[in-house]
C-alpha cells in the first residue's frame, strides 16, 4: 500500500485494525515524520528553512507567509494542510492521520494538541483506531484550554 492510497482511505469514521497493512504504513509515516521533526526541533532554522522542512513533512508547498516557533511534533505529517498567514507557536503536537485542515489566518497557541485518532472502545478491538478530521476555519485562534 502506498502513502497516497493510505491517505485516501483516511476518511471520517474509517477504522484501521492493529497489525493491518494500513497500520504498518502508519508506522512508516511516523518514522519519516520523526526524522524530519528531529531536524526541525534540534537546531536553529531560519523562517525559510522552517517552511522548507514543513513542506517536506506535509508533502505540500507551504506558503512563504507561514510562521512557526519550534518545537513541533507530529506522528504523520502527510495529512496536515496549511493555508496562508498561519502561525503555529511552540510545543504543538499534531496527530494528523485523520486530517488536519488549517485555513488562512489561523493562529495556534503554545502547546496545542490536535488529535484525529481514537482507539476502539471494545476491549477486544482496542488496537483498532478510528479517524476523524479537524478543520480550523479562517482567522480562528486556537489556544490551550
Amino acid at each position: 500500500m502506498t502513502c497516497e492510497e493510505y491517505l485516501s482511505n483516511m476518511k471520517p469514521g474509517y477504522i484501521v485494525d492493529g497489525g493491518s497493512e494500513e497500520h504498518l504504513v502508519m508506522h512508516e509515516l511516523s518514522q519519516r515524520a520523526l526524522k524530519i521533526t528531529m531536524e526541525l526541533n534540534n537546531k536553529y532554522h531560519t523562517k525559510e528553512e522552517i517552511i522548507q522542512l514543513m513542506s517536506e513533512l506535509t508533502g505540500q508547498k507551504i506558503d512563504e507567509s507561514f510562521g512557526m516557533f519550534p518545537p513541533f511534533y507530529t506522528d504523520c505529517g502527510r495529512n496536515i494542510h496549511i493555508g496562508k498567514n498561519v502561525f503555529i507557536n511552540a510545543g504543538c503536537k499534531f496527530q494528523d492521520q485523520g486530517g488536519i485542515y488549517i485555513e488562512d489566518g489561523v493562529l495556534i497557541g503554545h502547546n496545542a494538541v490536535l488529535a484525529t485518532i481514537n482507539h476502539m472502545e471494545d476491549p477486544e478491538k482496542r488496537a483498532g483506531m478510528i479517524f476523524q478530521p479537524i478543520h480550523i476555519e479562517k482567522k480562528c485562534g486556537l489556544e490551550q484550554m
